[in-house]
């Protein structure tokens, strides 16, 4: 089979590696890239299949941006008995896709044309550019799909109110393909995001007392334990004049932190 707009072969790996991922990330239907095979569809093998992999995975993951994580496979095959790679690529969502180290311009950005990798113009990069989908955690994918919300559910009922069957949809908890998003990560019971809390025996920040992790829980739960540490916290030094009183509080203003911090927690886009 000859190379193709969504095929290219390569005899081993070279310098023209991340021009033709980046091609393929940047054209509509993605693309495969198999190292191994010559311009004719031939096999002639790849000597250091376990070395080549780490060096293409070490290379996409660093030299092209936007991040490609998810958007590529590495998968060792045979091919007429000879050992082959082949590179499957998805077309990207954050087009143009570049070079890190030629920047966003023509001769970092690329594109598949016919069977062959055709520098982008300024005028396709800007276009692409502009019609680019800003991620948000409505739109990112969560990184995980088997989600439970019972401390979101919780929280509800403590305030008189019940989440009904459709509250991941009611919450605009799912991407526009109906998978969970980023948001409902964060509410969810698990997720991987830490939030801690420090404390310093002054204000210079080098003698530390405590370190307190708050997070990898809904993020609503993890707010509300923060906010019980920092008002456990929350002194109020005296004063005392001949004339008068004076009283200061440490921190903040308790009824206001907690109405903004949790509805910036459960408000969509926020």
């Amino acid at each position: 089979m000859p190379e193709s707009n969504r095929t290219e072969y390569k005899r081993e790996l070279n310098d023209k590696l991340e021009r033709s991922v980046v091609a393929f990330l940047n054209y509509s239907g993605g693309g495969e890239i198999i190292f191994g095979v010559d311009n004719n569809g031939s096999t002639v093998g790849v000597t250091d299949v376990d070395g080549d992999q780490l060096k293409i995975v070490d290379r996409i993951r660093n030299n092209i941006r936007p991040t490609v994580l998810g958007l590529y496979e590495v998968i060792p095959e045979q091919r007429d008995g000879k050992d082959a790679i082949r590179i499957v690529v998805s077309s990207g969502p954050q087009k143009p896709y570049y070079i890190r180290s030629k920047g966003m311009t023509e001769n970092g950005c690329f594109v598949r044309v016919g069977g062959s990798v055709q520098p982008m113009t300024e005028q396709m990069i800007e276009g692409l550019l502009a019609r680019r989908q800003k991620p948000s955690l409505q739109t990112t994918l969560s990184p995980r799909q088997d989600l439970t919300f019972k401390q979101l559910q919780i929280y509800y009922q403590e305030r008189g109110l019940e989440l009904n069957e459709n509250f991941i949809s009611n919450l605009d908890l799912r991407t526009g393909t109906g998978e969970c998003n980023f948001a409902a990560y964060l509410l969810a019971d698990e997720n991987g995001a830490s939030v801690k809390v420090a404390k310093y025996a002054g204000t210079d920040k080098v003698d530390l007392i405590e370190n307190n992790e708050y997070g990898y829980r809904c993020l609503i739960t993890a707010t509300h334990r923060v906010l019980d540490r920092l008002e456990a916290e929350n002194r109020t030094f005296a004063k005392i004049r001949p004339s008068c009183v004076r009283k200061r509080a440490w921190w903040i203003a308790w009824p206001c932190a907690r109405r903004s911090s949790t509805r910036s927690s459960i408000t969509p886009g926020t």
